[in-house]
């Protein structure tokens, strides 16, 4: 069986979760949401003798695409969103991003477009697009061997906000129910913001998810 090693970087002013994540076989890895802070972000590459294959965002806010360009430029890997994130990615400005102190280059065009059910072959592994719409049209979750990567869907005891433009708070319930809540109880929860947890304590305990 493929083993997945992955390392969380908090990054940002948001303290965003970015995550490198490798096949132990054939160091071939991808990055995942690099909000910011690209040195330090290369810098964990370079350390886990990581071959950067793929940067993926789970979603455009500016929060998890601040380092996208850098981290392509130095590393030459495919940039992917789902496809539905692309006019978000195309239009979203520096103005929210200025607002916090952050100021960066506007991100790459995407190299591949995502959807549902789609595989990402790194190395061994193997991880699967769920795209979780709620937050951002194309919001996605990556799940394989064992844990998910869900970005600003879900998150340890809450949810991802649905305050604005292009958010829906039922989109996002039912991304989590129909998309989430069926894994394993034991499934590791990686989310975008602050510690991790399982599918199983999120279900018990959630106050977003009463009944899920």
């Amino acid at each position: 069986m493929a083993k997945m090693f992955f390392r969380p970087l908090e990054v940002g002013p948001l303290a965003t979760d970015c995550y490198l994540v490798g096949c132990e076989a054939t160091k071939k890895g991808i990055v995942i949401d690099p909000g910011d802070d690209a040195a330090s972000i290369l810098s964990h590459v370079r350390k886990l003798g990581l071959e950067v294959k793929l940067i993926v965002a789970t979603h455009a806010h500016f929060d998890h695409i601040v380092a996208v360009r850098e981290v392509q430029q130095a590393t030459g890997a495919d940039f992917a969103v789902h496809s539905a994130e692309v006019p978000l990615l195309r239009s979203y400005g520096t103005g929210t991003a200025t607002s916090f102190g952050v100021t960066f280059q506007s991100p790459p065009p995407p190299d591949r477009l995502l959807s549902e059910g789609e595989v990402l072959e790194i190395g061994d592994l193997r991880l699967k697009v769920l795209h979780t719409p709620g937050h951002s049209p194309g919001g996605i979750c990556l799940e394989g061997h064992g844990v998910v990567f869900t970005g600003d869907t879900l998150f340890n005891q809450g949810v991802g906000r649905t305050d604005a433009p292009g958010c829906s708070h039922e989109k996002l319930i039912e991304s989590i129910r129909t998309r989430l809540m069926v894994l394993p109880d034991a499934t590791v929860v990686l989310p975008g913001h602050g510690p991790r947890t399982t599918i199983g304590r999120e279900r018990r305990a959630n106050p977003f998810l009463s009944g899920s």
